[in-house]
């Protein structure tokens, strides 16, 4: 069949070689079942290729069905394409049939393939193979004889790469792959879809129709149409029906392109985008976390710092250690200058035991029974300490014990049994 009765019967507009090119291809694969994978950008024209295939294929009298895979919630993917069965999910009060059991013996086009969870392709995979699927709750294996026709915008060798689309189903779907030119690698064919527009809007709503000078023509050439035939069907609605003059030049059609005609496709930098913004959440997370862990750091040096003091003033009595702070230049009572050579404790990192062991052996003036405790690291027997002080101090009553110690009695009980505290 000749290329220019085909595309008057679908509505195709354009001579480019590309174009062209995928219409014959459409055209060949047609009265075979071979699936095929339509690659291009959004807004091309890829879903006019299912209907050309299905059309002049021998399934042409069977039923056409387009799913768009990207507007269905992935909850209920699989129950749309598939079926469930009665009770098999809420609100499944009764049996379904799925698109492939209701097309058997026609043709279903997936349009944005590329969206369906990993789950939903590998039992779409199962049907390419051998035309069995399993409804959603059942354990019956129904056959089905659909013909299978793909569609894609997004970079498959991409989305394969990032664990995002099966790499067995891609080649199970692009037995025979379609690319359909975006409008900027068919510029020629820009100013006759303008004219197809305009011509068909000023019909629609009985105006003249607007032209293009020379110079708004070249305009509209050089222009990248990130979003393709159907940004350009836009913009020229928008100039028949908000221009009151029908001669359009280039200084109205700057004032309708909008400056992001220089870049690439939205889809691609918005994903370029939402990466990027992944990563900078994730590097403010590690460092709030970094900045947690120093503070706890801190304050456990400040905790141990504190506990060491108060195991040497144990160790040595409340009358000797406050004779020996106020021997050194510190008082715990009042305030006092420190001396010069003696650290601050509360400005210098320091260790009681030391510091007080160093100037004992160093004194003229002997101390009687002068002891350094060693402070003990094991968590296990502080804990064991408190426990006992605890109940110590409220006479084995484990419920204020654990009150005093801020945990359910439950806890303490069972802490009792497994450190072996005699209450």
């Amino acid at each position: 069949m000749e290329l220019q009765s085909v595309k008057q019967r679908f509505g195709i507009i354009g001579n480019s070689e590309l174009l062209n090119r995928a219409i014959d291809k459409a055209l060949q694969v047609a009265p075979t079942d071979i699936s095929v994978l339509i690659t291009g950008e959004s807004g091309v024209g890829k879903e006019v290729f299912p209907k050309i295939i299905h059309q002049f294929s021998s399934r042409k009298h069977g039923p056409y069905i387009a799913v768009n895979c990207g507007a269905i919630p992935e909850g209920t993917i699989d129950s749309e394409l598939f079926g469930h069965e009665k009770g098999s999910f809420t609100g499944a009060t009764d049996s379904r049939k799925g698109y492939f059991e209701e097309v058997s013996g026609g043709t279903i086009f997936l349009d944005e393939v590329a969206e369906l969870p990993l789950s939903t392709q590998v039992r779409l995979l199962r049907v390419l193979e051998s035309g069995e699927f399993l409804k959603v709750g059942s354990s019956k294996v129904i056959k089905t004889d659909v013909r299978v026709v793909a569609a894609t915008n997004l970079d498959v060798e991409k989305a394969i790469n990032q664990g995002k689309f099966r790499e067995d189903l891609y080649y199970r779907l692009s037995t025979v792959p379609i690319y359909v030119p975006p409008l900027r690698e068919r510029k020629d064919d820009i100013i006759l879809l303008f004219r197809k527009f305009a011509a068909d809007l000023a019909e629609k709503y009985r105006m003249p129709v607007i032209r293009l000078t020379e110079d708004a023509r070249q305009e509209l050439m050089n222009f990248r149409w990130p979003g393709n035939v159907r940004q350009l069907k836009n913009i020229t609605e928008q100039l028949a029906v908000i221009e009151k003059e029908r001669e359009i030049d280039r200084e109205i059609i700057r004032r309708y392109l909008p400056a992001s005609g220089t870049s690439k496709l939205p889809v691609l930098f918005k994903e370029e985008q939402e990466e990027n913004k992944h990563l900078s959440e994730r590097e403010l997370l590690y460092k709030i976390l970094f900045d947690m862990r120093k503070d706890i750091n801190d304050l456990k040096k400040v905790v141990f710092d504190l506990n060491k003091e108060e195991d040497v003033r144990q160790s040595m009595g409340d009358e000797r250690y406050y004779e020996m702070n106020s021997r050194y230049g510190h008082s715990t009572t009042k305030h006092r200058e420190p001396r010069k050579d003696v650290p601050d404790i509360q400005h210098e990192s320091f260790v009681p035991g030391n510091y007080y062991s160093e100037q004992i052996e160093d004194s003229s003036e002997p101390i009687q029974d002068s002891e350094v405790v060693e402070e003990s690291l094991s968590i296990q027997k502080k804990e064991i300490d408190l426990i006992k002080k605890a109940l110590e101090k409220h006479q084995g009553r484990r419920k204020q014990a654990a009150k005093e110690l801020g945990i359910s009695e439950r806890t303490l009980y069972r802490k009792i049994k497994e450190y072996n505290i005699e209450s």
